[in-house]
């Protein structure tokens, strides 16, 4: 299926250099830069009297245009003592010396921002009955979980067979974080029959191997029962999932998905779930495929 979200052609634009490795680009190599479209067509060519005051060679005449004035002189130095003491502040830090990151602006992660608190989001109808995604408790939850995770077709690609333990620590991970995934248990008119991880992708390790974009949403999901399986109820809830991350996620603009590429029943549950396949990433464990549903597509697909 072909990508949906490329822009319309606009004409000539610079065509700038790939590098092998580049994530951004899968590691394809490309052309080189071409800088024959690069050059401006504005015209940047700025007043006469707007140079004159920027080179200090007297004030603009006033045209009555209703533009805000320069600030007089002591509040000019009152910014600048401001400005001084912020610097100031930031020297007597450690690492002071480093340029400030985003992280630095927006303070400690907010486990109640991440995700939109998924635990509050209320079941939903879909086609095979009321879907709910239930918070993970794991003294109630666990033993259900660990007798999935040793099924064969499960463990296949999980990789967490074994003691309930060892599916122990990985819940207790999930639920020990900084918010950035989120385990819930699927149930479908009341029945637990399913496990998912909503996770920040573009928070996630994951964005190291493809474009992503801020607030991109990633699901992980297996169906616990066999009898569950391979009669379409994957897609439905999947879905069904999806929307609800939609429709509680405002600044979510795609809900993504890397199931292992041997994993076709997935793959396929995903494609009918109306997640378009949008590339092959090598991940540190797998070859996945990158799976993404578009918010604008979401009623067409």
């Amino acid at each position: 299926m072909p990508p949906t979200d490329a822009s319309a052609d606009a004409g000539p634009v610079p065509v700038h250099p790939v590098h092998p490795g580049d994530p951004a680009h899968f590691g394809r190599p490309g052309p080189a830069e071409d800088t024959r479209d690069c050059e401006d067509t504005l015209d940047l060519r700025l007043p006469a009297d707007f140079l004159a005051l920027l080179s200090q060679k007297g004030p603009a005449p006033d045209h009555g245009s209703g533009d805000l004035p320069a600030p007089a002189a002591p509040e000019r130095a009152a910014a600048h003592d401001r400005a001084a003491t912020l610097d100031d502040d930031r020297s007597a830090e450690p690492g002071h010396d480093r340029p400030v990151s985003v992280h630095d602006q927006l303070g400690p992660l907010d486990t109640l921002d991440l995700l939109d608190q998924p635990a509050g989001w209320a079941p939903t109808e879909t086609p095979v009955g009321t879907f709910h995604l239930v918070p993970l408790d794991l003294e109630r939850d666990l033993p259900v979980i660990s007798r999935w995770m040793n099924d064969p077709a499960v463990a296949a690609f999980w990789q967490l067979a074994g003691s309930p333990a060892r599916t122990e620590d990985h819940l207790r991970a999930q639920l020990a974080g900084d918010g950035r995934s989120v385990p819930c248990l699927g149930s479908l008119d009341g029945t637990p029959m399913s496990y998912w991880e909503i996770y920040r992708a573009d928070l996630d390790p994951l964005a190291r191997h493809y474009p992503a974009r801020p607030h991109d949403t990633g699901l992980h999901v297996l169906i616990g029962e066999a009898a569950d399986r391979g009669r379409g109820l994957g897609s439905v809830l999947l879905r069904a999932a999806a929307d609800l991350v939609l429709d509680h996620r405002p600044a979510c603009a795609r809900v993504v998905a890397e199931p292992d590429l041997r994993n076709t029943p997935s793959v396929a549950a995903f494609l009918g779930a109306g997640f378009r396949y949008a590339a092959e990433l090598d991940l540190p464990a797998k070859r996945a495929a990158l799976m993404i549903r578009d918010r604008p597509l979401r009623h067409l697909m």
